[in-house]
C-alpha cells in the first residue's frame, strides 16, 4: 500500500466533509434568493460561515470564501494595492503614491507572481526582505525597510508558516510594528491553518491599531481535510480592496458570484474537526516528524535539516538537503518504493528549479537542487514513517550515483 507523505500538497478529505458535501449538494437553492428554498440554503452558508470563522479567531461578517488560497492571497495583495492607490486594474503610472510592496524572500508562487504581475503591470515597486539561515523574516530588516518612507508603502505581505521548509513566521511581531507605520499587513496561513492556532482577532490586537497592522489572511480548505476549491479570505472589517471580480456583490461587494453552499459546508465540518484535534494532532505528528528527523540523520548523515528547530516549525513537516542527489531523483526512487514525498511546493512540482526558499536562505543552488520534503498529516501513522526511513538508504545511494554520472558528463569526462 502506498505511504503518502505529501499532506502540505493536499490533504485526504475527512469521510465526514466527504458525507456533508454530497448531503448539501442534494439541497437545492440559490442562498441569494428570497424564496424558502434559497433562505435554507442560506442558513447553511451562513452557519458554515460562522463556523469556519470560528476556526479562525474572527468575526463570521469578515469571512469571504473564495475558490481556494490562491484567489484569496491575490485577493488581498491586488486589492488592498489597489485601494489604497486609489486605483484598480490598469496600466501602471510611475506616480502612485504608496507604489512600494513589502515581502520577505522566499514566499509561495502564489504571492510571488502576484507581486511580480504588479511590478510589471501596476506599477509596483516590490522590496524583498531577506531571511536569515532559518528561512526567518529578518525584522530588523522590517523595521529600516518601514522606516523608510512609510507613507509610500501600500502593504506588507509575508507567510505564516513557510510551505517548504516549515519554518513559523513571527507575524505578530511584524504585524504590530506595521501598524506603527500605518502599514496595512496580509498573511498567507494557508501551509499554518490545521498545525498551528490561528487568531485573526487577537493578532489583530497585538497590532493595536485599527486601519493598519494585520487586516487580511488567507487560507484554504483541502489542506485540513475539506475539498480542494474552496477557500477563504479573512477580511477586518477596517480593511478596504478593490475587488478582482465584480456582479452581484453577494459578500460584501469584495466577491461577486454565486457561492458554493456544498463545499462551504464541507469546508465547515474540516475547520470544526481541525480545530477540535488541533492541540492533540499536532503533538502527535510533532513526534513522527521528530522520528523523521532522527532517522534521517542516522540513515544519511550528511543530509542537512532545513528550517528552524522544533516548536519554531510546523509539526508536520521535516524538509532536507542532500549532498550529491538531485531532489527530483529521490522523489521519483522514493516513489516506486511506495512513498510519495514532494521537493517543495505541489505549485512547482515537475519544473527543474532549485528550490527558491533555500536560495533566499542563503544556500547555494546546488544544495537548493537536492531538497526533499516530508509532510506528514491526520492520517500519518508510524508504519509510514518506518517505510520511509526503509526505502531512503537505498533510494538515496542510486540518486547520489546519478548524481555522479550526471555531474561527469557535464564535465566531459
Amino acid at each position: 500500500m502506498a505511504v503518502y507523505l505529501d499532506h502540505a500538497a493536499t490533504t485526504p478529505m475527512l469521510p465526514d466533509a466527504i458525507a456533508a458535501y454530497a448531503e448539501a449538494m442534494s439541497v437545492v437553492g440559490n442562498p441569494a434568493s428570497i424564496h424558502s428554498q434559497g433562505q435554507e440554503a442560506k442558513r447553511m452558508l451562513e452557519e458554515a460561515r460562522e463556523t469556519v470563522a470560528a476556526s479562525l479567531g474572527c468575526d463570521p461578517i469578515e469571512v469571504v470564501f473564495t475558490s481556494g488560497g490562491t484567489e484569496a492571497i491575490n485577493l488581498a495583495i491586488k486589492g488592498l494595492y489597489w485601494a489604497r492607490n486609489d486605483a484598480g486594474p490598469g496600466p501602471g503610472v510611475s506616480t502612485l503614491p504608496k507604489p512600494r510592496i513589502l515581502a520577505p524572500g522566499g514566499e509561495h508562487h502564489a504571492t510571488i507572481d502576484t507581486l511580480e504581475w504588479l511590478e510589471r503591470y501596476e506599477g509596483a515597486e516590490v522590496e524583498w526582505l531577506p531571511l536569515d539561515e532559518l528561512g526567518r523574516i529578518r525584522v530588523d530588516a522590517v523595521e529600516e525597510a518601514l522606516a523608510r518612507d512609510p507613507d509610500s508603502i501600500a502593504l506588507l505581505t509575508l507567510i505564516m508558516a513557510n510551505n517548504e521548509v516549515g519554518t513559523i513566521q513571527p507575524v505578530g511581531d511584524v504585524a504590530a510594528l506595521a501598524a506603527r507605520y500605518g502599514v496595512p499587513v496580509h498573511t498567507d496561513a494557508v501551509a499554518a491553518y490545521g498545525h498551528l492556532p490561528i487568531d485573526f482577532a487577537g493578532l489583530r490586537r497585538e497590532s493595536g491599531s485599527a486601519s493598519a497592522g494585520l487586516l487580511a489572511l488567507s487560507v484554504s480548505a483541502h489542506k485540513i481535510g475539506g475539498p480542494v476549491g474552496i477557500g477563504a479570505l479573512v477580511l477586518s472589517r477596517a480593511a478596504t480592496v478593490v475587488p478582482l471580480v465584480h456582479g452581484g456583490g453577494q459578500q460584501r461587494q469584495v466577491r461577486s458570484g454565486t457561492q458554493d453552499v456544498a463545499a462551504a459546508v464541507s469546508f465547515a465540518v474540516a475547520a470544526e474537526r481541525a480545530t477540535a484535534e488541533l492541540a492533540f494532532e499536532a503533538e502527535r505528528v510533532a513526534a513522527l516528524r521528530d522520528r523523521v528527523i532522527a532517522g534521517v540523520a542516522a540513515a544519511v548523515p550528511e543530509a542537512t535539516l532545513s528550517g528552524a528547530p522544533d516548536a519554531a516549525r510546523l509539526p508536520s513537516n521535516a524538509h532536507f538537503t542532500f549532498p550529491g542527489a538531485q531532489g527530483d531523483s529521490l522523489l521519483f526512487l522514493l516513489d516506486v518504493a511506495g512513498v510519495s514525498v514532494s521537493t517543495g511546493s505541489a505549485c512547482q512540482a515537475g519544473i527543474p528549479e532549485p528550490s527558491h526558499v533555500l536560495i533566499a536562505m542563503g544556500r547555494s543552488e546546488q544544495e537548493a537542487r537536492g531538497a526533499l520534503r516530508i509532510t506528514l498529516g491526520r492520517t500519518t501513522t508510524d508504519a509510514d514513517v518506518d517505510a520511509f526511513l526503509d526505502a531512503l538508504p537505498a533510494a538515496y545511494a542510486q540518486a547520489s550515483r546519478a548524481g555522479l554520472a550526471d555531474r561527469a558528463t557535464r564535465l566531459g569526462r
